[in-house]
């Protein structure tokens, strides 16, 4: 289907057709952070005050992280088939380490555009490095115990929920890194915080990591689709039947409100920081149906998204100093000055600024089809050229 599109090496174009189509989401995510004129003063997943069209606005970018995390599980796999054990664990090494810089150093930046980085946060690419950097050393044990591991991490890090600190001040900073999510000022006018806990994104990227057995060369791709179904649907279930229980598996209840649909919205809305089994489960579960349904689909849409997801990372960062620039000339633009460009968390962003959900996802679009191009191109310098560095971005 793609190759005449865009060459790859030996890659599969349906892991790379459904990243890409995460990616696509995700940026809408942060463009409504960027240009939404309530997303810094509401919360668009609260059933009490959002609307539907703003809750699913925010609900489908639900997707993104832990199917980019669970398919880099997927990717790992399928690069060790041609390394020894030994040299898929130093790469996973030197990635995870390369990540962290990259978190650090990088992306800090694109998110504050602060060159003296008054706001350090801990995101997506932290947790994803320090998966990497635990895979390394687990890849060494057999696929059946790393599935247990990953499903045991997924399943059982809820329980770690009742020791979580209800008063944000006292969490402390180790326990912040593992579970719970909290911010902190660690000098004046400087703050830290940790968005995206280290649990259970180790175990989602060990589960992907396991399902990369499934694409193996020479696997019947009918077993495999059977079987992706099969999860998938087993994920779903799990996720409405223990999520109507309502004791176990996310950290906020859902309850009746006074709408059907606000019920239906409280019943979706669950936990992302960190995610909980539930969210986990209902974001994996039809992942996997759709990557089964896009192995045998034929759409022209697909041939756009494979070039986003061939290029995860390079696209990752472009597109965030993209919708931070495009802000900042919107900011200027509008009649604003230096002095309210705040300072540290997010410049150019206040609180009052922004546009309506319409003109949001306009915006998105642009974005998006702006990097096309791009993406284009370092995919297929990518595929042509074996530069020590092109793996690391």
């Amino acid at each position: 289907m793609e190759q005449a599109v865009l060459p790859s090496k030996k890659r599969i174009d349906s892991i790379d057709i459904l990243r890409g189509s995460i990616m696509i989401i995700m940026a809408l995510d942060h463009v409504r952070d960027f240009f939404h004129v309530g997303a810094m003063t509401g919360n668009p997943t609260d059933p009490a005050t959002t609307t539907p069209a703003l809750f699913f606005t925010r609900w489908i970018t639900h997707f993104c992280a832990p199917v980019f995390v669970f398919l880099a599980g997927t990717s790992v796999f399928l690069a060790g088939i041609k390394k020894t054990k030994k040299e898929l664990s130093v790469f996973l090494l030197k990635r995870g380490i390369w990540f962290i810089v990259l978190e650090i150093v990088i992306f800090n930046f694109l998110f504050s555009f602060d060159p003296l980085y008054h706001f350090i946060g801990l995101q997506v690419i932290w947790v994803t490095a320090i998966s990497m950097l635990l895979l390394a050393a687990l890849i060494y044990l057999p696929l059946p115990v790393l599935f247990v591991l990953g499903l045991a991490i997924v399943a059982g890090h809820n329980l770690l929920d009742n020791f979580n600190s209800t008063d944000p001040a006292k969490i402390p900073l180790g326990w912040s890194i593992l579970h719970q999510q909290s911010f902190r000022f660690y000098a004046e006018n400087r703050s830290f915080m940790v968005l995206y806990p280290i649990l259970p994104w180790p175990g989602i990227m060990l589960l992907g990591y396991c399902l990369g057995s499934l694409y193996k060369p020479g696997y019947d791709a009918a077993k495999r689709r059977r079987k992706l179904i099969a999860y998938g649907l087993s994920a779903i279930v799990v996720f409405v039947v223990v999520r109507w229980i309502n004791v176990y598996g996310d950290l906020f209840p859902w309850a009746e409100q006074k709408t059907t649909t606000a019920t239906l919205l409280s019943f979706l809305n669950v936990s992302k920081y960190p995610p909980s089994l539930l969210y986990t489960c209902m974001t994996i579960g039809p992942a996997l149906i759709v990557l089964a349904w896009i192995e045998k689909a034929r759409k022209n849409w697909m041939n756009i998204t494979v070039v986003y997801g061939r290029v995860p990372m390079f696209y990752y960062l472009l597109h965030f100093l993209l919708i931070h620039l495009l802000c900042m000339i919107v900011f200027f633009a509008q009649g604003y000055t230096m002095a309210e460009a705040g300072s540290g968390f997010m410049l150019f962003r206040p609180n009052e600024f922004g546009f309506s959900l319409g003109i949001t996802y306009l915006i998105w679009i642009a974005v998006v089809a702006s990097l096309y191009p791009l993406c284009k191109w370092y995919g297929r310098y990518r595929a042509t050229h074996d530069h020590w560095w092109l793996p690391y971005l």
